[in-house]
Formats: structure tokens, sequence, C-alpha cells
């Protein structure tokens, strides 16, 4: 596997653990937004908004731009493409587990199932 940069990843995953901040960046990929607009849409306090906007504008994920009193935010220039191929090895060696299993269950099946199963018709159930 390619080799990523642990604290970057951090961050990012960090960012994407919390289902509000998930739910900015839907809002964001829709339209900009002031955080004011952001904490009503999420019922919340503009404290409580700005914190999860930090979080999200550290990891690079959102910017944000103070235009007299009003700060509106946006999505980041930076991409998930990293994170995303490491879920994609991840993904593709549980498949390949999972393929392998499907297998064995197919071998165990054509040994010995008929008499497997016939053996768990017949038991009582619990």
């Amino acid at each position: 596997m390619v080799e990523y940069s642990q604290a970057r990843f951090d961050t990012s995953f960090a960012a994407l653990s919390d289902a509000t901040r998930r739910g900015v960046l839907e809002q964001l990929g829709r339209a900009d937004a002031s955080i004011t607009d952001l904490a009503e849409k999420f019922h919340m306090t503009l404290t409580g908004m700005k914190k999860h906007v930090g979080v999200l504008e550290q990891a690079g994920l959102v910017t944000t731009e103070k235009v007299g009193r009003v700060r509106t935010c946006r999505l980041g220039l930076r991409r998930l493409a990293e994170e995303a191929a490491w879920i994609e090895g991840y993904r593709q060696l549980w498949d390949s587990r999972f393929n392998e299993l499907d297998k064995v269950v197919e071998q165990l099946k054509r040994k010995g199932g008929g008499r497997w199963m016939q053996e768990e018709k017949g038991r009582p159930s619990p």
C-alpha cells in the first residue's frame, strides 16, 4: 500500500467522524453559506457551529472568508483522494477475503452440506 500522512488522515477522519460536520459539507456542496445560516439550518448555536467549521477548516475541507461581520463558508480546495484510495485498498482486501470465504462455504456444501442442512432442519428451534 502507498504511504499516507498519518497526521493528515487523523485530521480528515476526525473531521468526518461527526454527523453535523458531514452535513455541513453536504450543505456547502450545494451552495456557500454563512456560519449563521449553517447554525440555523442545523439548529445550533453560533459558537457550536464555529467550532464545527473550525475543525473542517483545519482539515482543509472548508475555507472561510470574513466580509464585514459575515463569515462565509465554502468547500475547501483539498479533496479526499488519498483517504478514498486508502479506504478502497481495504475494500478490495475485504472483498478478496469474502470471495475466498464464499469458495470455502461452497466447497463445504458440496462435500457434506446436504447432511449438514438435514441435521439443521431436524433440530428443534431454540
